[in-house]
């Protein structure tokens, strides 16, 4: 065999034989790389929990996360039993901190009521405006219509005032879950979630009062300044008050003019001037 010819293949063994052994150990270093990436056991959700659940060890399972894990990650199964669930957790979902009550609250509605704020319950009932679709997380107004005492302008009659704006509803009835659904329900009490001033306010109104509630966009956040309207002012075609005063002054009856004769009295130089009423000047 020409000997130039066994060189070359010689030379291309080799040249294959190098390359695959780099290929080799690149893929091994990326392999035993992948292998040595630190993976930690965290805490999830077993299945579908709903919100205000107590958490049980039926409840929780564990997942096997790569790298960092989430912020707030619970590690022991201790750390989340017996504690509500204050949102909706899905199967498989790891659990955090955030989304359960502080330790010792229990569940239900006390347990999502926030830091500083208050669950007042308002009554309401089949004819009030929209409480059949009043569900846990929507916002409303709420109205208070009613006839104030020591009214100064009683012609208006019964009077409604925008008394809170932009309102979280914690609960419908005994629900603190919202409808899957979407489905209204009947309901007679609404828990809304409010500043401890505005739960004095809210009290007050609900005892002199009648009660409605105002659905309203959840993303318009703004409060707008609205006017308190009376009876009277829905049935003028402008300011009611204005045309009744208005109308008394047009329809009062002016004292008639009395009608006198006046004669001219000449005595040698002097002048003077008398006034009869017209029986004496006939006389």
């Amino acid at each position: 065999m020409n000997r130039k010819l066994l060189t070359v293949l010689l030379l291309a063994f080799v040249l294959a034989g190098g390359c695959s052994l780099l290929v080799y150990r690149m893929v091994g270093h990326k392999v035993a790389g992948s292998r040595a990436t630190q993976t930690t056991r965290i805490i999830a959700a077993n299945a579908d929990v709903k919100l205000g659940t107590i958490l049980t060890a039926a409840n929780l399972t564990t997942v096997e996360i790569a790298g960092s894990v989430p912020k707030g990650s619970l590690l022991k199964p201790e750390d989340a039993i017996g504690r509500g669930v204050m949102s909706d957790l899905f199967q498989g979902e790891p659990i955090l901190e955030s989304r359960l009550a502080p330790k010792g609250s229990g569940g239900g509605l006390a347990a999502n009521i926030k830091q500083g704020m208050r669950a007042c319950a308002v009554k309401v009932d089949d004819v009030v405006g929209v409480a059949g679709f009043v569900t846990p997380g929507m916002r409303v107004d709420v109205l208070a219509s009613g006839d104030p005492p020591g009214n100064p302008n009683p012609t208006q009659g019964t009077q409604v005032k925008t008394l809170l704006q932009n309102i979280e509803v914690l609960s419908a009835g005994t629900d603190i879950q919202k409808d899957a659904e979407g489905k209204p329900q009947q309901v007679h009490v609404v828990n809304l979630l409010v500043t401890p001033d505005q739960a004095e306010l809210l009290s007050l109104a609900s005892t002199r009062a009648q009660i409605q509630l105002v659905l309203r966009n959840p993303l318009d956040t703004n409060t707008s300044t609205v006017k308190t309207t009376g009876m009277g002012a829905i049935f003028s075609d402008g300011d009611g008050a204005t045309k009744h005063a208005v109308h008394v002054g047009t329809g009062a009856h002016k004292p008639a003019a009395v009608r006198t004769v006046s004669v001219e009295v000449i005595n040698g130089g002097q002048r003077s001037e008398r006034k009869f009423s017209p029986s004496e000047a006939s006389e």
